[in-house]
């Protein structure tokens, strides 16, 4: 690969591949990442067998790309230039597809999305993608996620020049503070004050570390965005590192996402041999290294000192703070740690502006918010949303409602530590305060529907089940107070609960919230207390009733 020397290399790189383009070729994008375990690698070998066959190789273009979003669809693909979306597509319907709809410009109705009884071909059209406002996933499935040219392409990497040629580490972090950015982790802490701490922090040696821990059940959004686009994270990473000082990265990432380290290793082997990551990058005398650290899927290590003492080769347990990691971090380093979707919208906010950025969301959280539409709603799959967008909207309008003819009763939010969302708050604007005032998290962005054949008890017992198996162990509050509400609320779904186990279920989320050593205690305990809240008659029939309750029977997404 040419390696870039300069900013003026990179502009003129980038013109050069532009050159290239041909608005003639037929584009067709194929998801060969989560659509993977529905065929979508025999859809694209079909694919590329029958372009060879047809000698189309000089028309049609194939390209691999990473989560394209509707995956209740899966296999999905589009075809451009025509803005063709079609689903569930197999092997047998590449013929038809290329003979029909590539060659004569028909659309197969059998392969639309259907709205309303009503066919939808084109992907502007789709209510699913149309009602979103797709910056982070701007990228996921229009791009080959393992070519950095097409990254470099779609104004990949100018962010970073921009900072490294014109701009000093104070004004990235003020631009960054600016923007409103908060963390997409789950806390919301402000990014820009964030990487402050870490600037400011004595030590010649500072870490920058990018959060792939995702552990909640049904939530995908950050593998998606490593599978899918893997260099708008790197980007955002050079560009932290440098606004801090720091010259070694880690991307933690669980090593059950096989393709999104895959895509990583691919993608930072191209940046490093396009002279965009290592020594002396683009000659500006600026230079950071980055490393991938897999880890062995213990949910606790999404805490970041947990996480950190992963890295380090120890137990992965969380410790107290302080000291915190801005300060006494990494190998007792200052370490920064944001996750994956906060570092992949730095780039677009350094490109296009503090202003532009902060001009989307609401007064206290800006930007947009991608969730993991999951349960029981027809359009399950990736969405990025304003923030403030409602529960209804993303539920309805964006997720085409509950199948069945079933009605809406609870989103959790949040994952296995966030709370159970009721129907009378559908019109919440979501973003981080009001969330929080129904009882909820916002989290990484796990949102689960269920319908009214939901046992609310049961969701309860099956989160509070996943806490306590993931629990750490090292704090008591921790360790005995989620095996205690496991225990009461196994007991009260088995038919033999008591009037009192109600209290004393309140009394112990209480106290494992307030005196638990890291986040997983302190917030284990929302699935119980949103439930005795919105949905107490649920607790005090099974207790009354005495008898068993089957567990629901809740839909995923893959």
């Amino acid at each position: 690969m040419e390696k870039l020397k300069n900013a003026d290399d990179l502009q003129k790189f980038r013109k050069s591949i532009e050159s290239k383009h041909r608005p003639d070729m037929v584009r067709i994008f194929i998801c060969t990442t989560g659509c993977r375990a529905l065929g979508a690698e025999e859809v694209c070998r079909a694919f590329k067998a029958e372009i060879e066959k047809q000698s189309l190789t000089d028309k049609i273009e194939i390209v691999d790309t990473g989560c394209q979003g509707l995956c209740a669809r899966a296999p999905v693909l589009t075809i451009e230039p025509m803005g063709v979306f079609y689903g569930r597509v197999t092997e047998t319907d590449v013929p038809e597809i290329i003979s029909r709809t590539i060659l004569k410009g028909e659309i197969i109705e059998r392969l639309c999305y259907v709205e309303a009884g009503k066919r939808i071909p084109y992907i502007r059209d789709i209510p699913f993608y149309s009602k979103q406002k797709r910056i982070v996933l701007k990228n996921c499935g229009s791009v080959d996620p393992k070519n950095i040219d097409e990254y470099i392409l779609g104004e990949g990497y100018l962010a970073f020049s921009k900072v490294l040629s014109g701009m000093t580490p104070d004004q990235v972090i003020t631009e960054i503070k600016n923007s409103g950015l908060r963390g997409r982790g789950g806390a919301g802490f402000p990014t820009g004050n964030k990487w402050e701490f870490v600037k400011e922090a004595q030590g010649d040696t500072k870490y920058l570390i990018c959060n792939g821990d995702e552990g909640d059940p049904g939530a995908f959004m950050d593998r998606a965005v490593l599978e899918g686009d893997p260099h708008s994270v790197i980007e955002g990473m050079l560009i932290g590192a440098y606004a801090i000082g720091s010259q070694k990265g880690f991307i933690y990432v669980r090593a059950e996402y096989p393709i999104a380290v895959e895509h990583l290793k691919i993608a930072i082997e191209q940046a490093k041999s396009r002279g965009l990551l290592g020594n002396n990058i683009l000659g500006t005398g600026f230079s950071f290294d980055l490393d991938i650290k897999m880890g062995a899927g213990a949910f606790v290590c999404g805490e970041e000192t947990a996480l950190i003492a992963s890295i380090e080769g120890k137990r992965g347990m969380p410790r107290p703070r302080p000291p915190f990691p801005a300060t006494s971090g990494l190998w007792g380093k200052p370490t920064n740690i944001n996750n994956v979707e906060t570092f992949a919208n730095v780039p677009v906010i350094i490109r296009k502006g503090s202003e532009w950025y902060k001009s989307i969301g609401t007064a206290s959280s800006k930007g947009t918010k991608i969730f993991a539409l999951a349960g029981n709603v027809k359009n399950t799959g990736l969405v990025e949303v304003p923030m403030g967008t409602t529960l209804r909207e993303i539920v309805f309008d964006i997720g085409g409602g509950i199948p069945g003819r079933k009605k809406f009763k609870a989103a959790q939010m949040g994952g296995p530590s966030g709370g159970c969302v009721p129907a009378q708050h559908l019109d919440l604007p979501i973003d981080y305060e009001t969330v929080k005032e129904v009882g909820a998290i916002m989290g990484s962005g796990g949102l689960i529907v269920m319908d009214d054949s939901a046992s609310m008890v049961d969701i309860a017992r099956y989160f509070m089940e996943f806490c306590q198996d993931e629990s750490c162990g090292k704090c008591v509050p921790c360790r005995i107070g989620t095996k205690r509400m496991l225990d009461i609320l196994t007991r009260i779904t088995k038919g033999q609960g008591k009037k009192e186990d109600i209290g004393l279920l309140k009394e112990l989320a209480e106290v494992t919230k307030t005196a638990s050593l890291c986040g997983l205690g302190q917030t284990a305990a929302n699935p119980v207390l949103s439930t005795i809240r919105y949905y107490l008659n649920e607790y005090e029939e099974l207790i009354s009733r005495k008898e068993v309750q089957a567990p629901p029977q809740q839909g995923t997404a893959t």
